[in-house]
């Protein structure tokens, strides 16, 4: 295995788990977001020998998987997909409460996918506004925009059950 090989394993191995958690917040799908993932990933291994600055690689691996994402949106990327019998899905980590974690997720999944990405990589990857603008080849007016239309929808989309049994709580005190 060559040196370039090792250093490219090296940093699959310690990263593509936590890209992975982040397609899986652009598609709501894990079987998508593993897709999203090795796609990410084999552009990154064909651009590994052009990339000078190996310490700026985590934010090129995040700005590639949105691109991928993106792209994938306008060619459709469900005509490529194949039905099958098996599953290759482990169990995801989970902190905090299920519950909210299931509304926090089927809400994110209604949301547009461009507000979507701008609220994954703002809130959830803790990116700067100027960052999430390069990631998204975008301005950071679009990204404030996004966001603020993306958090709206996602307060929308959050009521019911959740708000009440807060405010269930603050009468009962």
């Amino acid at each position: 295995m060559s040196d370039r090989d090792a250093a490219f394993a090296e940093y699959f191995a310690a990263r593509s788990d936590a890209m992975r958690g982040t397609a899986y917040l652009l598609c709501g799908d894990w079987h998508r977001a593993e897709d999203l993932v090795q796609a990410t990933f084999t552009k990154l291994y064909l651009a590994w020998q052009r990339i000078a600055r190996h310490e700026a690689l985590d934010a090129y691996t995040r700005q590639t998987l949105v691109r991928t994402f993106v792209s994938e949106l306008r060619r459709g990327w469900f005509r490529k997909e194949r039905v099958s019998d098996t599953t290759a899905d482990s169990a995801a980590v989970v902190s905090g409460s299920s519950e909210d974690r299931l509304v926090l997720l089927e809400a994110l999944a209604k949301i547009a996918p461009r507000q979507r990405a701008v609220l994954v990589l703002r809130y959830w990857e803790d990116l700067s506004v100027e960052e999430t603008a390069s990631a998204l080849n975008c301005s950071t007016g679009t990204v404030k925009s996004q966001a603020a239309r993306g958090l709206q929808t996602l307060r929308g989309l959050i009521t019911g059950p959740t708000q009440d049994s807060y405010q269930f709580q603050e009468k009962a005190r």
